[in-house]
């Protein structure tokens, strides 16, 4: 089953548009959990198993495991492995390099962690790009126009007529198809959402800053249109719960929540 396919029943199996975010934090978790890699595992496990059946997705922003070194590496392993087979991963790794890099971390997010897809910074062109689309099975989403404010440095410059990410957005989606390359626009800017959801009808959108980065879920729903879109959520539902011991049913509540909110929006 290739990653589109997976996406595509999963979120018809569980009617939800809804990416959980795993971004993991010690400090925010609740604080009878030890501070530690095996808390930080429970803490996952305990919020995969409260919001599967409500989600297309989880991404797992690789940043907040990366920085424990080895215990990190073998934390986003086992996380992995505890999401069922049956539910999309997404890689945010944000990687992008020349052609043997890229090959390289092609290699260590398809093969090694087993992700379906994978976040990919398009800035060094389409050479940069090409290792991770050549695995014909697998999903590229390349940034586009992410929802973070810095944004406006850059992505929104105008070159010519054009903006920034504009021009990328035009050149590559040349470079694959609807089934493996989508793109990541922010919940927070919802008028370029939809100018852009005009240009790429059939392209996924990994849909970002949806809760705490202050995108609503409404007017996403509204700007993209019956786009295919997995609208993500990280600290807005894994830490719903604050300090509360039961922080997985808080957990569950907030995904079911954002899930209505969007199913009402575009029914």
């Amino acid at each position: 089953m290739t990653g589109f396919e997976k996406l595509k029943i999963a979120e018809e199996k569980n009617n939800s548009l809804v990416c959980v975010g795993l971004d993991i934090v010690a400090d925010r978790m609740p604080s009878h959990i030890e501070r530690s890699i095996d808390g930080m595992l429970q803490f996952n496990r305990e919020i995969i198993d409260a919001t599967s059946d409500l989600v297309s997705s989880y991404k797992i922003n690789f940043a907040f495991y990366e920085q424990y070194g080895i215990r990190g590496f073998e934390l986003l392993q086992k996380t992995i492995e505890s999401i069922p087979n049956d539910i999309h991963i997404i890689a945010d790794a944000k990687r992008g390099d020349i052609g043997n890099t890229s090959n390289a971390y092609a290699r260590a997010v398809f093969e090694e962690f087993e992700c379906d897809s994978i976040t990919v910074n398009p800035y060094m062109g389409e050479d940069s790009v090409s290792p991770f689309l050549s695995y014909k099975d697998k999903m590229v989403f390349l940034l586009c126009l992410t929802s973070n404010s810095g944004s406006n440095d850059f992505e929104k410059q105008k070159i010519g007529s054009d903006y920034l990410y504009e021009i990328v957005l035009e050149k590559s989606m040349k470079w694959g198809s609807a089934e493996n390359l989508g793109f990541v626009v922010g919940a927070t800017h919802p008028n370029e959402l939809k100018s852009i959801r005009e240009k790429s009808n059939y392209n996924y959108f990994l849909i970002p800053g949806v809760g705490a980065q202050g995108g609503n879920a409404e007017d996403v729903v509204e700007a993209n249109g019956n786009g295919p879109a997995i609208i993500n959520s990280s600290r807005g539902i894994i830490y719903a719960g604050g300090n509360e011991k039961k922080y997985s049913d808080f957990s569950r509540l907030a995904a079911l929540e954002l899930r209505n909110q969007l199913n009402e929006s575009r029914y």
